[in-house]
């Protein structure tokens, strides 16, 4: 259902019987993990003009991984990330 490198991969896949209708399929609901407990693999300035997939492709050769980077730095809205040119952010370790 989901790429390995997905956020949602290890999620449980989840069904809602319902009464005389089509079953729901659906995943867990995630919760972010405490940045505290990523391990920092680097820290990295935004440039301008960064979106969250370039820092993702920059520094951690993916730019499908903008969400861990995303994780590490309490961001809801990865968007976010690249509003302030200049400000430095935590790039945390990838997990397996």
């Amino acid at each position: 259902m989901f790429d390995p490198t997905s956020r949602y991969y290890p999620l449980e896949k989840l069904t809602l019987e319902r009464d005389g209708k089509d079953p729901v399929k659906y995943v867990e609901r995630r919760f972010l993990p405490p940045p505290e407990e990523l391990q920092t693999l680097s820290e990295t300035a935004v440039l301008s003009g960064d979106r969250p997939d370039l820092i993702a492709w920059r520094t951690l050769g993916d730019p499908l991984q903008f969400w861990r980077v995303g994780d590490a730095n309490r961001v809801m809205d990865p968007a976010e990330m690249g509003d302030e040119p200049g400000a430095t952010i935590r790039i945390p370790m990838p997990q397996p």
